[in-house]
């Protein structure tokens, strides 16, 4: 969500400060209209490592969204694949209707791996994997699974801070209310304002779509606000999930993670 522009708050963008200290990269460069792919990201993380590298600096890839992380490290090899507008107007039409969850039916006939995974919120990505299998008739998770078997061009060194999940939730709710306090409603007005609707991919992250249905009188602040913490919580628990069937990814307390880190990093070293 990071490389959108003018989508700050919301998505907690590294501050001016923040930037200073080091340099960023793949942030605020794409239009919250503009589709992009996580092979799009994956190709141009791949030119960004390549030149911290070219200049004898270590690249490091800190975020939360497990299949970017493995697109990159796993070097994932996407290809050009004919995209079927069609079928993706129609789906949408069926979900529209019938909810989400017809979606996830029809994907499980195909794909079960990847009805069992995505969350049926989550339609694009569904959609995308029905797409997936209409054309090329192979399962986007068989696809995945094979691409893992590709030797990747890095040797990572990967971390995860495991808080308390008690710990983890109550900064999330709170890091809900600063966004609130810096002015989360009235950036989503202003992206409101600018003609960028909530039907857009970028306008449906969480923090986003709820704050519209503020603004649109669907719902009070205080029910938008509890919507936006619920379903940050949600997704934390499923990053977690995703980082822990990682082996390679070190699980570090946050008592001692730095020195932690420092320790692992000097053994492999």
């Amino acid at each position: 969500m990071q490389i959108y522009r003018y989508m700050d708050i919301g998505t907690a963008k590294p501050t001016a400060a923040e930037r200073s200290e080091c340099v960023h990269h793949l942030i605020d460069f794409v239009d919250p209209d503009e589709e992009f792919s996580v092979a799009q990201y994956t190709e141009l993380a791949h030119e960004v490592i390549a030149d911290i590298y070219s200049r004898g600096l270590l690249p490091v890839m800190c975020g939360g969204t497990g299949l970017y992380i493995n697109s990159v490290v796993n070097d994932v090899e996407f290809g050009e694949m004919e995209k079927d507008e069609e079928l993706r107007r129609s789906l949408h039409e069926l979900a529209e209707r019938e909810g989400n969850g017809k979606l996830i039916e029809i994907l499980a006939e195909v794909d079960p791996v990847s009805a069992k995974r995505l969350h049926p919120n989550n339609v694009r990505r569904v959609i995308r994997a029905i797409e997936f299998y209409r054309i090329t008739g192979i399962p986007i998770s068989e696809h995945q699974e094979k691409t893992k078997l590709a030797e990747s061009r890095y040797d990572p060194v990967m971390f995860c801070i495991d808080h308390d999940r008690s710990v983890l939730y109550d900064r999330i709710n709170r890091r809900v209310d600063i966004m609130l306090e810096e002015g989360l409603v009235e950036e989503v007005k202003r992206l409101l304002e600018m003609g960028y609707t909530a039907d857009l991919n970028s306008m449906k992250g969480i923090g986003y779509k709820e704050m519209i249905d503020h603004i649109e009188g669907r719902c009070s602040l205080s029910e938008a606000v509890e919507a936006v913490k619920q379903g940050s919580r949600r997704y934390a628990k499923r990053q977690l999930t995703w980082f822990r069937r990682d082996e390679r990814i070190k699980m570090l307390n946050p008592k001692n993670a730095a020195e932690s880190a420092v320790r692992i990093i000097t053994e492999k070293s």
